[in-house]
């Protein structure tokens, strides 16, 4: 679920409840626990370049983002045009501008042409799309286990969630929002230049007489280097052009700064959490933020600075209006606000990351097979191979789901069905038991082509996928039709034939007889993993004219159908919440049907989240802690670093980087693959109750290689060459055909 799916949904709610109990503190709660003594403010002293200065104030204000639907659309240029227009000279105050990381062009052309032709002075600050897609997320500010891959983050409610998105996304925040960054611009430009600086929001208006109530106030307390001047929040810009107009100030405070002070704002606090509150918590400045819960995600809350008690009250300011009257007014509002500004925020964050990648993204493109579009040359040898394989393909299929020996529970021969490999019949002779788990231990029918196989659709699904596969790439190497022909004939068969097709869903894939009605598992969605290699062929077929329009588009149709299930199943659901090789698996089906979809939102929210994954399952020297609880290890271990390999090369393919990112504990596809190459000349220690086939380590050790250079201490061993290694593995364990060709 989207950070703005979140919002939305909370939006819904009138009373939130914890589903989980968060344990929170406050900066009240916590300063109890560490008093500190303040300093008053007269005891302060003024330093001699305070009188050396020519101005008495300058005023910055900041324009920043329109944030619909925090903000209605073009509200800052609206707002700067009201300032312009109607605020009275300020005595003794220069004022001036920082055009602040506006990423519409047309309103900041139109910002910045309103302050030249009103010559005044500003600061332009730009926004550059390259340097903001360089931007990480912040998953070192999240506990592992509040992650949106983690245990606890289903069981918290929406605010909660969305919080913590905000927080993973604080650096691509800051630099577009760039809240203090900018207001420490200002703070320090103003400081050269007059004794007193306020790095203002670009909605502040000041009345004539609201200044000369600020100016009186600090004039009277000039040895104070800090001041808050209460901020009153208007539903109506004209009011107050009213000589008599004094509304009620008790919104955030706006601060003014003497030129000598030396407290700045955190650049680490973003937009949306307190970004300005924060100096409050450091000076001492009481008010409700001292009661606001500081959660496990947040940004800690900070001690006393030296200066705390230094600072004063000082008049008042006016906020101008935001554009949307019902976030203005009462405690809803505050609370619509809130979720307003995030809901803003995640839009727009959002967007940017969308340009970036729709420049790198081309859902024709292969994703695993990309020498087959470029006219790439194969060794002889291998090509020999693949040929012959590409034979034995044409002997076999069309095949179907009609064609199994029994029936899934539905009783609809077109409904997938397999049932669950490890689990079998209880050993009393009582009919309606549940069947139990013996982990490693298959049922029989469950292994590929075995003979009772024919049972189930398992063995057709893998004859298409590997087929299909295989054929397309033969059709590309010797330009013989019969090959394109033939795997075209599978792609109509399975998905495009009513009499024949398969209907769009698991629901009997992983069937335990006994439980939930018996319909499928979520363990039974890895069963169709391997539509990942298989829509290449489909690209390939596609290219080369060997399906009609009408045929690509029923059949993007079908995977339409089959994707809403896959994310909105409750089997399709609680796959995506696993925690070992069934996560990884059901991100790889994903993000690769998104792909050849066209869906790049949902591809690129896929393979954000497959991040958090890899320091969920990997540990900190590379080791797999799910996958080494089964009992057959080294199988689980491959298989599931094999999958990642397979999502690593969909990332690339989009100009995304999962090769090389790391977790706050140094979680990667590196180490995870140094912990396990090692093994290509040790004795594997954990438990495997199967035979292991020792060469699937091979396609993860020249995985490495092309990414990562040489191994250190491998140069001794005998590894044969890439294309001297077979090309083809058990479908079971998560290797291609031909995977040489990448």
């Amino acid at each position: 679920m989207t950070v703005l799916n979140h919002l939305k949904t909370l939006k819904r709610v009138l009373q939130v409840k914890y589903l989980y109990k968060v344990e929170v503190t406050t900066p009240a709660a916590r300063r109890n626990q560490k008093k500190k003594t303040v300093c008053p403010a007269g005891d302060r002293d003024q330093t001699s370049s305070f009188d050396q200065l020519r101005n008495e104030f300058v005023l910055y204000r900041i324009i920043g983002n329109d944030l619909v639907p925090r903000h209605e659309k073009g509200q800052s240029r609206k707002n700067l045009d009201f300032i312009l227009k109607n605020e009275p000279d300020l005595e003794g105050c220069e004022k001036r501008y920082i055009v602040n990381r506006i990423v519409d062009p047309d309103e900041e052309n139109s910002i910045i042409g309103m302050l030249e032709s009103a010559g005044v002075q500003y600061i332009h600050i730009p926004f550059h799309l390259d340097e903001y897609q360089g931007l990480p997320l912040d998953h070192e500010g999240v506990p592992r286990k509040y992650l949106p891959t983690g245990e606890l983050f289903p069981q918290l409610n929406a605010a909660q969630q969305c919080r913590i998105w905000m927080r993973l996304y604080r650096h691509k925040n800051n630099y577009v929002m760039n809240n203090n960054g900018a207001r420490n611009a200002a703070l320090r430009e103003a400081k050269t230049h007059a004794k007193w600086a306020l790095p203002w929001d670009g909605n502040c208006f000041l009345t004539a007489e609201a200044w000369e109530v600020i100016v009186a106030d600090v004039k009277k307390q000039s040895e104070c280097p800090y001041f808050v001047v209460p901020m009153a929040r208007i539903p109506n810009n004209e009011s107050l052009l009213n000589k008599d107009y004094k509304p009620k100030a008790d919104e955030e405070p706006q601060m003014i700064f003497r030129c000598d002070s030396t407290e700045e704002f955190d650049e680490a606090c973003y937009y949306g959490r307190r970004p300005k509150v924060e100096m409050f918590w450091r000076l001492g400045i009481p008010g409700k933020w001292d009661h606001w819960h500081i959660e496990p995600w947040d940004i800690p809350c900070p001690d006393y600075s030296k200066d705390a008690g230094a600072f004063a009250k000082a008049g008042w300011v006016a906020r101008l209006f935001s554009g949307q009257a019902h976030l203005e007014k009462g405690s809803s509002g505050l609370v619509d606000r809130g979720l307003a500004r995030n809901e803003a925020i995640a839009a727009l964050l959002d967007k940017l990351d969308g340009e970036g990648f729709h420049f790198r993204y081309d859902a024709t493109r292969l994703c695993y097979v990309p020498v087959m579009a470029s006219g790439g040359t194969i060794s002889e040898t291998l090509k020999c191979t693949l040929v012959s394989t590409a034979d034995e393909a044409l002997s076999r299929g069309p095949y179907s789901v009609v064609d199994k020996k029994t029936l899934p529970p539905s009783k609809n021969p077109h409904d997938y069905w397999h049932p669950a490999p490890y689990f079998w019949p209880i050993p009393l002779p009582i009919p309606g038991l549940p069947y139990i788990r013996k982990d490693g231990k298959r049922v029989p029918g469950t292994r590929l082509y075995e003979s009772m196989s024919d049972n189930y659709d398992r063995t057709r699904l893998q004859r298409l996928y590997d087929d299909t596969f295989v054929l397309t790439l033969a059709g590309s190497v010797s330009k013989d039709e019969r090959y394109d022909v033939h795997a075209a004939n599978l792609v109509r068969t399975w998905f495009l034939n009513p009499e024949t097709a398969m209907a769009p869903h698991l629901d009997y894939a992983q069937v335990r007889k006994g439980w939930n009605k018996n319909r499928g598992s979520s363990s039974g969605i890895i069963e169709a993993k391997d539509f990942y290699y298989f829509l290449d062929a489909v690209r390939l077929l596609e290219q080369r004219s060997k399906l009609t329009q009408s045929e690509s588009n029923a059949f993007r149709e079908w995977l339409s159908k089959y994707l809403h299930w896959l994310r909105t199943s409750p089997q399709g659901v609680k796959e995506r919440a696993s925690q070992n090789n069934h996560g990884t698996y059901y991100d790889l089906q994903v993000g690769t049907i998104a792909a050849f979809l066209g869906e790049d939102t949902l591809l690129r929210h896929t393979l954000r989240d497959s991040r958090f994954r890899i320091v969920h399952q990997f540990a900190a020297d590379g080791s797999q802690t799910e996958e080494l609880k089964r009992t057959t290890t080294a199988h689980y271990c491959c298989f599931n670093l094999q999958g990642w390999i397979h999502l690593a090369q969909l990332a690339e393919s989009c100009g995304e980087d999962l090769w090389r990112f790391e977790g706050p504990q140094g979680q990667s596809l590196r180490r995870a693959m140094e912990w396990l190459l090692p093994y290509l000349e040790k004795e594997w220690p954990y438990q495997q109750i199967d035979k292991f086939d020792s060469e699937r380590l091979y396609p993860i050790f020249y995985a490495y290689l092309s990414h990562y250079g040489a191994m250190d201490g491998f140069e001794h061993l005998e590894i044969p060459g890439q294309e001297d290694v077979k090309p083809l593995f058990c479908p079971h364990d998560g290797i291609r055909p031909f995977w040489q060709l990448s």
